[in-house]
C-alpha cells in the first residue's frame, strides 16, 4: 500500500502540470484616439492595463451632430480574454479574444446580433478598429481610423 501511494505521489510531481499562457500584451491600444473623418467626430479612451483591466469609453457625434457613447472594458473571463461593450448604456456583450499578435486583436461573439466581430490594430499612431457581421442575412462592417491625439482633443468644426 504504502509503495502504491510513493509511486503515485511520484507520478504526480514528475507530470508537468499546464501553465495557462500569458494573456496577451494590448497596451499599445492604451491612449486616447480620434476620427475626424465623413463630418462626425469619434473619440476612443483606453486605460493601460492594469490588474489584468483595461478600460475604454466611446464618444460619436454624427455628421448631423447626434451624440452617442459606449463604455467598454478587456478583462479576463472564464472564456479567454473577452472584449465587454455597452452601447448606450445597453446590457454587457462579451467578445472572446480569439486571435492576437503583434499590435493586433480580434474578438468575436457569434450568438450576438451585429456585430459579431471587433477587430483593433494599431501602426504608429494610428489605431484601425473595425466591426463586422451580418444584418439581414448580409455582411456588413463599420471602420474607424483613429490618431492618436492629446486628451479631449476635438475634430475642426
Amino acid at each position: 500500500m504504502l509503495t502504491a501511494l510513493l509511486t503515485a505521489a511520484l507520478i504526480q510531481t514528475a507530470t508537468p502540470t499546464p501553465v495557462p499562457a500569458p494573456a496577451p500584451d494590448l497596451s499599445w491600444m492604451a491612449g486616447y484616439w480620434l476620427d475626424c473623418s465623413g463630418g462626425g467626430e469619434v473619440s476612443e479612451t483606453w486605460s493601460d492595463l492594469r490588474a489584468g483591466l483595461m478600460v475604454g469609453h466611446a464618444v460619436t457625434i454624427s455628421a448631423r451632430g447626434r451624440p452617442s457613447f459606449e463604455a467598454s472594458h478587456i478583462r479576463p473571463t472564464p472564456e479567454g480574454l473577452a472584449y465587454v461593450a455597452q452601447p448606450n448604456g445597453a446590457p454587457p456583450t462579451p467578445f472572446v479574444l480569439i486571435d492576437s499578435g503583434a499590435n493586433r486583436a480580434v474578438f468575436e461573439n457569434a450568438a450576438n446580433d451585429f456585430p459579431t466581430r471587433i477587430l483593433y490594430e494599431r501602426s504608429g499612431d494610428v489605431l484601425n478598429a473595425r466591426i463586422e457581421g451580418t444584418i439581414g442575412g448580409e455582411a456588413r462592417s463599420m471602420a474607424w481610423t483613429f490618431e492618436a491625439k492629446p486628451l479631449n482633443t476635438r475634430c475642426p468644426r
